[in-house]
């Protein structure tokens, strides 16, 4: 019985010792997803996105691949939308029964920039895709087979796992070592995002504990019940608020009042929170300004750092979704003639002022020749296509000698 009891009690020992981490089980020291949870620095996915800097910046970026369209074409001469293609309204119009396009796209942008991977399941029938379902990182494990074709073991929420062939999954991946899976910026990052995260929970201790007066009143002796008391009231009744801002104090028995300065400590605090900042910026390519950041660099400077972040920052994500619908929603046959494209023209579109001189100069103003008609200028502009036969042809105002519809020369 003595034996039986010891027994019961080296059981649950050994069960208490299993590290255990944000609800998940490991099964010792050695399970090779403990030692990846180590060498992650313990950060999960809400963990991160507490820090403003990182939230922000995962923010921007999925957000803004969200927000723009991306639609099939037709290669050649004509450069037309291919509604008739089914990827167009699963990408376009309607991925599931559930999400709108914008909230898939940045739901499978998120899980790269987070976990290096984004996985869809694609739902094929007679052939054609119907359904795109974003599935958890988690539970998709990516392995290319010994002849070299990718495969995905799946575990859905009961525990059952099926295996995937390529042509059923939709993969972004972020930079690769292997080729399989995607390398995550966060557990790259981990020991920078940590510190980021260590820095804001110091300023917020400081404000829970520390002591936040603003100065003290200096007595050169011990003050008076009465004094003491008539001091109190009158710093509360009479001095505090922003409506007697500028007031001037009646001390009493020889008090002065002195005004605490910031000390090198809180300097100190404040640079090193701005560094942790700056290090996510740097992590996930975001310019300071659009971090919300007090720089100076405002008026055409803002601009260009917009340019710089479309350019640097989300072009290479462009061209990564553009590849990957291409290489899973489109046949063999099908590549080189049909290709995808976001319109990243939507972030770049400037004010009104700068819409109108870019129209006028393409429709041939300014002794400029003309690379657009004005139905084209009116669809970039959401207006209904003009009735007028001239309306598709190229035509400068500036050679229109004769009749005002005769149309422009063109090589």
């Amino acid at each position: 019985m003595m034996d039986l009891f010891k027994l019961f009690r080296r059981e649950k020992a050994v069960a208490q010792s299993r590290p255990r981490a944000e609800g998940v089980a490991f099964n010792g020291f050695d399970d090779p997803a403990f030692l990846e949870y180590v060498r992650a620095g313990a950060i999960s996915d809400t963990k991160a996105l507490r820090n403003m800097a990182v939230l922000r910046c995962v923010s921007l970026i999925s957000r803004a691949i969200g927000m723009l369209p991306v639609s099939p074409y037709v290669e050649g001469d004509e450069k037309r939308v291919a509604k008739d293609h089914p990827a167009y309204r699963l990408i376009k119009l309607k991925p599931n029964d559930w999400q709108t396009p914008m909230e898939f796209k940045s739901q499978l942008e998120l899980s790269v920039l987070q976990h290096g991977d984004g996985y869809a399941r694609i739902i094929r029938a007679g052939g054609r895709p119907i359904r795109l379902i974003p599935l958890k990182y988690d539970r998709v494990k990516a392995k290319l087979r010994g002849d070299w074709r990718m495969e995905y073991q799946v575990t859905d929420g009961k525990g059952s796992m099926i295996t995937l062939p390529a042509e059923e999954m939709l993969h972004l991946r972020d930079m690769s070592a292997d080729g399989e899976t995607g390398l995550s910026r966060q557990k790259l990052a981990s020991e920078a995002i940590n510190l980021a995260l260590q820095a804001q929970q110091a300023a917020g201790r400081v404000f829970a504990t520390g002591v936040m007066a603003g100065g003290a009143i200096e007595t050169p002796n011990a003050l008076s019940d009465s004094a003491y008391g008539r001091m109190r009231k009158s710093m509360r009744e009479d001095y505090s608020g922003s409506g007697n801002a500028g007031s001037w104090m009646i001390l009493e028995e020889g008090a002065k009042a002195n005004k605490f300065s910031t000390t090198g400590r809180e300097a100190q605090q404040i640079e090193n929170r701005n560094h942790q900042i700056e290090e996510i910026a740097r992590l996930y390519g975001v310019p300071r300004p659009l971090l919300m950041m007090d720089d100076t660099s405002w008026g055409s400077g803002i601009e260009q750092l917009a340019i710089f972040f479309v350019q640097f920052t989300l072009a290479e994500r462009f061209v990564a979704w553009e590849q990957a619908l291409a290489r899973s929603l489109l046949t063999d046959a099908e590549l080189g003639k049909i290709y995808f494209k976001f319109n990243e023209r939507a972030l770049m579109r400037g004010t009104l002022k700068d819409q109108a001189d870019f129209f006028a100069k393409a429709l041939g103003s300014g002794g400029h020749a003309p690379w657009m008609t004005q139905n084209e200028v009116r669809g970039l502009s959401e207006l209904p296509v003009s009735a007028d036969e001239t309306a598709n042809l190229l035509k400068n105002p500036m050679q229109q000698q004769g009749a005002a519809n005769e149309p422009a020369k063109t090589a």
